[in-house]
């Protein structure tokens, strides 16, 4: 009774019996919750978008190891690692923060410099007075009311100085392992061309319409699949290689 199910009633009794295994005619293993929620889980997206599922699973295969492209060791260093990352590649990203942490190692360091210092350092990430002015305020926004840490908690997320749904949803996902859908240019590009959205170019609204359709324990690896597999296969500035595509079948090549 406490995992969604579609046989609840209003009062939060089980329609069908006492929610018992014997007694659960939509789900097995409701005597083993945790596989039971995964079950849960992927048996509502094959109901809802059997294609979706296909894409999600070809892709694992494609991608086992696919995570996240920006380096980090600590969540803070994700938080400012993924702020530098706008309108700039992974890349570049990884190679400035290198001077930044050499200087300034930990949260009170970058707390307390220098916004003009932090600017000179990750100016070559393009837009280097915002990026500083937010990375500033953020890291002083952890020192004094997180004891230093970053919150794992999304709406608190949100309100850090620089931080977006995409940022707040990668921070959930690859620091916490908490559910997350990181609707990033590589996924609102590749979910509208492969057909799982129409026409959506919106991030907040493409991750809407992803949360309905990929189980919430893939969602986060499903989007760094999505990275790789736009930067490899499904290119944006050049024709995309769909001979050599795991989804060519299934692909809606949309645009393409």
């Amino acid at each position: 009774k406490n995992v969604p199910c579609d046989f609840l009633g209003a009062d939060g009794n089980c329609q069908l019996g006492d929610c018992r295994p014997e007694s659960c005619k939509k789900y097995p293993y409701t005597d083993q919750p945790d596989r039971w929620a995964s079950l849960y889980s992927v048996l509502d997206v094959i109901e809802v978008c059997p294609v979706a599922f296909e894409i999600y699973e070809r892709l694992k295969k494609e991608y086992p190891d696919a995570g996240c492209t920006l380096d980090y060791d600590q969540a803070w260093k994700l938080l400012v690692s993924v702020r530098l990352a706008a309108q700039c590649t992974d890349a570049r990203v990884n190679v400035v923060v290198e001077g930044l942490y050499e200087k300034y190692p930990d949260v009170n360091a970058l707390a307390d410099a220098d916004v003009s210092d932090i600017e000179e350092i990750v100016r070559p990430c393009g837009l280097g007075k915002s990026k500083a002015r937010d990375i500033s305020a953020c890291m002083k926004i952890l020192r004094d009311e997180y004891g230093g840490k970053v919150p794992d908690d999304f709406d608190a997320l949100l309100k850090l100085p620089g931080v977006g749904r995409k940022s707040a949803n990668l921070i959930m996902g690859d620091v916490f392992g908490k559910p997350a859908i990181v609707t990033d240019t590589h996924c609102i590009r590749l979910v509208n061309r492969i057909g799982l959205v129409d026409g959506i170019k919106e991030p907040k609204k493409v991750e809407m319409a992803l949360w309905k359709i990929i189980p919430p324990e893939e969602g986060s690896d499903f989007c760094h699949r999505l990275v790789y597999h736009g930067r490899d296969v499904c290119t944006a500035r050049t024709k995309p290689h769909c001979e050599k595509c795991c989804l060519e079948d299934i692909c809606k090549k949309v645009g393409a």
